[in-house]
């Protein structure tokens, strides 16, 4: 791997420290009165999601990481493990329940994911930014009951339970956004 120092850092960057991948969230470049320069930056741990400050003296060295997207398709679900096909190469692949985590409650069977990559580890799987399923349980909308931002509790074909408008009934099929489990609109 390549090393980089922090006076490459840039927005967006993929770093190992600690033995942790790293996105750099923010840098600033400090040049005090007195003293020797340094880094003051916001890291991102890409396993966890984690935020943290980080100060670094200028000039450290750093492995730099290279992140890969691919696209897969979605094919099912066993119970125990969900099955990817790669799009170009058409080769199936496995993974536990655990590594697909949140993303499985947004994963329709046929439809594509976007699996980050550091070098050969997959670090994580995202579901399309927007999804369409079917209501298959909610609680009936009463005539009249009008009152705006109302929402009412709904569970949707892959198992998510959702907060949604009252007009929203059995059978409607659903736009929702997969980055907050926000509803968009009724399809």
């Amino acid at each position: 791997m390549a090393q980089i120092s922090t006076a490459d850092f840039r927005n967006g960057m993929c770093i190992e420290y600690n033995g942790k991948l790293c996105t750099i969230v923010e840098f600033q470049h400090v040049k005090p009165g007195k003293g020797s320069a340094f880094v003051r930056t916001k890291l991102k741990d890409i396993r966890t999601g984690r935020v943290v400050d980080y100060t670094f003296n200028s000039g450290v060295k750093f492995e730099n990481v290279r992140l890969e997207t691919k696209k897969m398709q979605y094919l099912y679900s066993d119970g125990s493990d969900y099955y990817f096909m790669d799009n170009d190469t058409y080769e199936q692949m496995s993974m536990p329940v655990e590594t697909v985590g949140d993303a499985a409650k947004w994963l329709k069977e046929n439809d594509d994911a976007s699996l980050l990559y550091a070098g050969d580890d997959l670090i994580s799987i995202e579901p399309p930014m927007f999804v369409e399923l079917e209501v298959i349980a909610t609680e009936p909308g009463f005539k009249g009951n009008t009152v705006q931002d109302t929402l009412k509790p709904a569970t949707l074909e892959t198992g998510v339970e959702v907060q949604v408008p009252t007009f929203i009934e059995i059978g409607d099929v659903l736009q929702m956004d997969t980055r907050d489990g926000r509803f968009v609109k009724r399809v």
